[in-house]
């Protein structure tokens, strides 16, 4: 049972990453707003990211590259965490949003962690190994 709460959550959270990186191209310039004007290529940056999560979504539903899919995401969701403190900072509106809601914009740096620890645990492929030796 607990081999398929985590294949559910692996799916889904490729699924949420899958449309993540696709809204990188519909809202490109929404998500590259996020991005301090001091950053050259803002949009080209975002469409790499966009690819980026896609590949890795993928990475992480095929079993011989998930583990280095697992780290790599998380590692990237630590990368880009400075660009949603910044957006929080600025007020920058989510992409799609016609103004910024100051709240959500805080609330929604507290699910980075919950992302992070989610796809860990969802793409852990030693907790899978050993349920199945037992």
């Amino acid at each position: 049972m607990k081999t398929i709460l985590r294949i559910a959550a692996l799916v889904l959270f490729a699924l949420f990453f899958i449309f993540a990186g696709v809204a990188h191209f519909t809202q490109g310039e929404g998500f590259a707003t996020m991005l301090p004007e001091w950053v050259p290529f803002r949009l080209g940056i975002i469409y790499a990211t966009g690819i980026l999560e896609i590949l890795l979504a993928i990475l992480l539903l095929v079993p011989s590259t998930r583990k280095q899919a697992r780290f790599w995401t998380a590692v990237y969701l630590i990368a880009i965490f400075p660009a949603n403190i910044y957006a929080a900072i600025a007020g920058i509106p989510a992409p799609g949003q016609e103004e910024a809601n100051q709240t959500l914009l805080w609330i929604r740096l507290l699910f980075q962690p919950l992302l992070i620890w989610w796809v860990l645990w969802a793409a852990d492929t030693k907790n899978r190994s050993k349920s199945k030796s037992s």
